[in-house]
């Protein structure tokens, strides 16, 4: 008897989620549900009482408020990982909410007549999921943002908040140009739950980005940047894709660590980055860099790389172990294909923002505007007048070599 009430509760829970997510709660009414449950409303009202509390039900029976924690990645090592686990929970919840769209209509359009017990419930419901994601981001939270003015509680219920907040306005409205995408949300939610640390030593990405605000336009000669390249070449792939997205598309460490597979976006006719970390907007990668060709749209450094990859990582660099690139990683490359020498000379060693201040002055030296690099870029105008300086530095030079040229050789 107790399995066939069972039964019957399983029926009625699977025909009330498949009615409410086509008709909506309001439209879909106790009887159909029973029918297509197979059993008669009497049963329907001895299992759950009411219509709202068979709301209820059927949304603790689906995935809403739950979550496959072992389908994230490990929140452990530093702040990057901490954001790609942040990264898959979102697209997580967002994916499986919106696969109830009537069912989430219902959860919020029929609030107001809600009883005390089912407000109650359905607070309990998503606590324990709050709960749940607090336990396991608090260990990070600890170790990677000691600085994080949040307890995990806080931190989570902020976050489950504003994800919901996203999916309740896709519902609702159409075409409100707030995002791109969804991709795009998630990334600013990020950069918002993950405030850049006060800067504290070198290796970290916002000393790096810091220091760009007050420290003058260095750029490097012709010859020394080929020179890194050819380098680069030699030691691998992936160091080559490295050195000429720098170099090409002038990207700050942090920005070029949290790259994925799928911003790179090439086609015949262009060839660009989908920046998702700190300033989002999208980068074309400079074919040419400094006079010397590298590649074409479709056959370059980094398309190369991306040929070579064997293993399913999402990252765009990754190291022997097939996991995301750390900026220590990634400053050793850096290291390694810079540290250029010739027979007379040891050259001074090279900071990696030297990358961007090259391809500052480059692209100004080219023509673009400064409003226009300011786009490109990420950085405001204001920022960028020391590089506008050396750009015109640069073109004074040259136009008085030749006239100096022309004044040896009249006529």
């Amino acid at each position: 008897m107790s399995r066939n009430r069972s039964s019957a509760r399983q029926r009625l829970l699977d025909a009330a989620i498949k009615l409410f997510s086509e008709q909506g709660f309001a439209e879909a009414t106790t009887r159909q549900i029973a029918e297509l449950a197979q059993v008669n409303e009497v049963t329907l009202f001895r299992n759950f009482g009411s219509k709202h509390d068979l709301l209820l039900a059927a949304i603790a029976s689906t995935d809403l408020f739950t979550c496959d924690w072992d389908a994230l990645t490990t929140v452990e090592g530093d702040d990057r990982q901490l954001a790609a686990t942040l990264r898959r929970y979102a697209r997580d919840r967002l994916q499986t909410l919106s696969q109830f769209p009537q069912l989430l209509r219902a959860i919020v359009g029929e609030s107001g007549h809600y009883t005390a017990d089912n407000r109650q419930a359905l607070g309990a419901a998503i606590q324990a999921a709050n709960q749940a994601l607090a336990k396991h981001l608090s260990p990070a939270l600890t170790e990677v943002q000691p600085n994080q003015p949040l307890t995990a509680a806080q931190f989570a219920g902020l976050l489950d908040s504003l994800l919901f907040g996203y999916l309740a306005l896709e519902l609702i409205a159409d075409a409100h140009g707030l995002w791109r995408d969804r991709d795009d949300f998630i990334e600013q939610l990020i950069a918002l739950c993950l405030p850049a640390p006060p800067a504290t030593t070198p290796a970290s990405p916002q000393v790096v980005e810091a220091s760009e605000t007050t420290a003058p336009a260095n750029d490097l000669p012709a010859g020394r940047v080929h020179g890194i390249l050819r380098q680069a070449k030699k030691q691998g792939s992936q160091d080559y894709a490295i050195a000429y997205i720098l170099f090409g598309a002038g990207l700050l460490p942090a920005e070029l660590l949290n790259l994925e597979r799928s911003h790179y976006i090439s086609s015949s006719e262009q060839h660009l980055l989908d920046i998702r970390h700190g300033a989002v907007r999208q980068v074309p990668i400079n074919q040419w860099i400094m006079g010397k060709r590298h590649g074409s749209h479709t056959n370059n450094p980094l398309s190369q790389w991306l040929k070579s990859r064997k293993d399913g990582q999402t990252a765009l660099f990754i190291n022997p172990e097939a996991q995301p690139l750390t900026l220590t990683e990634l400053q050793s490359i850096w290291q390694g294909f810079t540290a250029i020498s010739d027979t007379t000379t040891a050259l001074p060693p090279i900071a990696i923002e030297q990358a961007r201040h090259t391809w500052c002055i480059e692209m100004l030296t080219k023509g673009i505007s400064i409003e226009d690099l300011s786009i490109l870029s990420g950085w405001d105008v204001a920022r960028l007048q020391p590089y506008a300086r050396r750009a015109r530095e640069k073109a004074a030079l040259e136009l008085a070599i030749r006239l100096d040229r022309r004044e040896g050789h009249p006529g």
